[in-house]
C-alpha cells in the first residue's frame, strides 16, 4: 500500500499548487500588471500560503476533530479529489479558475489576491493535500517535515515569478501546460493510491501488489 514520506509529498505539492500552476495563474495577471507589482503580489500571496500551509500542516488532527471527520474519510475524499482534479489537468482543464471577470476591487495588490484566492493561495485541493500528507503520522517530526514541503513548493513559485516576471507576457503557455498534463498523470496516480488506503483503513481487503 502506497505510504507517504517527504520526497511523495513534495512532488505531491509541486503537482498541485507548485510552479506549473502558479506560472500560469500569474501569466493571466501579467497582462495587466508591471513586474513590480507581480513581484509585490508573489511576495504576500507566498506569505499567506506560507502560513496556511503550517496551521494546517500542524493543526490538521484539530480541524478533523472539530469537524468529526476521520482520517480515513479525508483519505478518500482527497483520493477522488486529487484523481479528478489529475484527468482534468490531462485534458487540460484547469479547475478552480475564475476566468475574465470584469469586477476589479480598486487596489490592485487586493484584487490580485482575491483573483488568486481559490485557485492558489486558499485551494482546495492545496488544503486538502496538506492535511492528508499531515495526518500520514502522528509525530511532530513528520508535520514540521510537511510544513516544511509545502512552504518550500510556495517559496519555489516566488522565485520562479520573481524570475521569469519578465518573460510571461511573451512567453507561450504551451509549455507549462504541456508539464501540468505530466504532473496530471502522477498526481490520478497519487489520487488512486489514497483511495485505497482509505478503503483498507476501513477493513476492506486489498490485494497486496508484489
Amino acid at each position: 500500500m502506497f505510504v507517504f514520506n517527504l520526497s511523495s509529498a513534495f512532488i505531491t505539492f509541486f503537482a498541485v499548487v507548485g510552479p506549473p500552476k502558479t506560472l500560469l495563474a500569474f501569466a493571466r495577471l501579467s497582462r495587466t500588471r508591471s513586474d513590480r507589482e507581480l513581484r509585490r503580489l508573489a511576495a504576500w500571496t507566498t506569505v499567506i500560503s506560507a502560513l496556511i500551509g503550517l496551521v494546517l500542516g500542524f493543526g490538521a488532527d484539530e480541524v478533523t476533530t472539530l469537524f468529526h471527520i476521520s482520517d480515513q474519510s479525508l483519505r478518500l475524499a482527497g483520493g477522488t479529489i486529487f484523481f479528478f482534479y489529475a484527468v482534468a489537468l490531462v485534458f487540460g482543464i484547469h479547475l478552480g479558475a475564475d476566468g475574465d471577470d470584469d469586477e476589479h476591487l480598486t487596489n490592485p495588490l487586493a484584487d490580485g489576491i482575491r483573483e488568486l484566492l481559490l485557485p492558489y493561495i486558499a485551494s482546495p485541493l492545496a488544503i486538502s493535500a496538506v492535511m492528508v500528507v499531515s495526518l500520514n503520522r502522528d509525530d511532530w517530526t513528520w508535520k514540521a517535515a510537511v510544513s516544511g514541503a509545502y512552504v518550500g513548493v510556495v517559496v519555489l513559485n516566488y522565485l520562479c515569478v520573481a524570475v521569469l516576471a519578465p518573460l510571461m507576457r511573451r512567453t507561450h503557455s504551451t509549455s507549462l501546460e504541456v508539464l501540468s498534463r505530466l504532473l496530471g498523470l502522477l498526481l490520478a496516480a497519487v489520487g488512486v493510491e489514497l483511495f485505497l488506503e482509505g478503503l483498507a483503513g476501513l477493513g476492506a481487503h486489498l490485494p497486496v501488489a508484489h
